[in-house]
């Protein structure tokens, strides 16, 4: 990541405004620039990233089912679920409580005139009704083609609890569906080994196109919105963690550092869904059957990294465009941003589609989005880390309220280290 950021930043600055290094091959013009970040650099990244995205549908499908068909009692995935929801809309009110707060203490918006000749055009973004009923699938088929997430989950534990409830055609296709989940997680394990490649590539390409000028104008909004990340990080949730679970959050932190450096670099909480679902597993001693719902559940519904960038930004374009907002307005951010968070999809970027409800429920201009938009991506890839220490938090609580988390996987620092390796020079491909 380090090698990445500095090779980007000098590919920024060697091929600025002075000029370009260029060549000929079989006659055509060639751009060094062009070469390595629009080619190389973009190609391996994109393939990379491709790489991750194929195996989140299978993942969550297999491991969901996995997980509810070998619950023997069926009240207990009503439990998960009402656990689960609930610690991630607390968790997610909580942020955007901190952000807006923390905004008006603040004021990053205060004496700034900024003037954006850019567009912003939002997309609808869909009520609360709308994301309830699509969470339920018309065509599982089609949901899993879509990577429609939600409707996946709900197809996953109803075919899981059929499962269950079948008999011995229900056992065979669990042990099918134990071998798939075996299979699935080697699969993981064998793309981590090519992640160092792609996360440098990711941050080369990424720090060779940030305009830096674009950070200095915003700094203040900027660094604000890192503080009340990293606020929310390293202060709400190991409070929440010791609090309800009587954990230790210093092992926490440090056993998410792999899977939050990773979706630092990828943006995308769906993307990296396989290793946070496997430091669930392997690092935290979270058992499966808790896991493979509540990690999955997170990283489509637990947005507090989304919920703290909406607030900041709320209150900055208010400031900016000298808009005052009344106390009920601030409450209706925080409800609209809680609810916001269920329907915001793991992908980069998409918190700008909700951040635009936000807006329009208090009247601010949507266009005002056109003014941050250009330091989004590096906000958007720290709270996605963020998301995803939140979702392992989560599953972590849960799983201790169900005694279903091995506290000696949890208290062990060397805990699924020895499954990061393959050895592909003594690789027998007959084993």
């Amino acid at each position: 990541m380090i090698a990445g950021i500095i090779i980007g930043a000098l590919l920024q600055w060697l091929f600025d405004d002075s000029g370009d290094f260029s060549f000929s091959v079989f006659g055509l013009h060639v751009s060094t620039y062009a070469l390595l970040v629009e080619g190389i650099f973009n190609v391996v990244g994109s393939i990379f990233i491709a790489s991750l995205k194929m195996l989140v549908v299978p993942l969550v499908f297999v491991s969901l089912v996995c997980g509810t068909s070998s619950l023997s009692d069926p009240s207990k995935l009503g439990r998960l679920g009402g656990k689960s929801i609930l610690l991630y809309v607390a968790t997610t009110a909580i942020a955007i409580s901190l952000a807006v707060s923390f905004a008006l203490l603040v004021a990053p918006g205060d004496g700034l005139n900024l003037t954006s000749e850019s567009t912003y055009v939002a997309k609808e973004a869909p009520s609360l009704g709308q994301v309830i009923i699509n969470m339920m699938p018309t065509n599982p088929i089609n949901a899993m083609a879509e990577g429609n997430m939600l409707q996946i989950i709900v197809f996953s534990v109803f075919f899981g609890i059929a499962m269950s409830m079948t008999g011995d055609a229900g056992k065979r296709l669990t042990a099918v569906f134990e071998d798939l989940s075996t299979v699935v997680m080697k699969l993981v394990t064998i793309l981590m080994n090519l992640a160092p490649y792609g996360v440098f590539v990711l941050m080369a390409k990424l720090f060779a196109t940030i305009g830096f000028d674009t950070i200095a104008s915003l700094l203040k909004y900027f660094l604000l919105v890192v503080f009340v990340l990293f606020v929310h990080a390293f202060v709400s949730y190991p409070i929440i963690l010791k609090v309800l679970s009587g954990l230790s959050p210093l092992i926490l932190i440090r056993k998410m550092r792999d899977a939050a450096l990773f979706a630092f670099s990828t943006s995308s909480s769906s993307a990296t869904l396989p290793i946070t679902l496997e430091t669930a597993i392997k690092k935290l001693g979270v058992k499966r059957t808790v896991a493979s719902f509540t990690v999955p559940l997170g990283s489509t519904i637990n947005m507090d990294g989304t919920a703290i960038m909406q607030g900041v930004a709320t209150v900055f374009i208010a400031q900016v465009y000298s808009v005052d907002l009344s106390l009920s307005d601030y409450m209706m951010v925080i409800l609209t941003a809680t609810l916001a968070s269920i329907g915001t999809a793991g992908v980069p970027g998409v918190g700008l589609i909700m951040l635009a409800m936000v807006l329009q429920q208090v009247n601010l201009p949507v266009e005002g989005i056109a003014l941050i938009i250009g330091v989004d991506r590096l906000l958007d890839m720290t709270r996605t880390a963020v998301n995803v220490t939140g979702d392992c938090m989560v599953a972590c609580i849960v799983a201790k309220s169900e005694n279903e988390l091995d506290l000696d996987i949890y208290n062990d620092p060397d805990a699924g280290k020895k499954d990061e390796e393959v050895d592909f020079e003594h690789f027998d491909r007959n084993s």
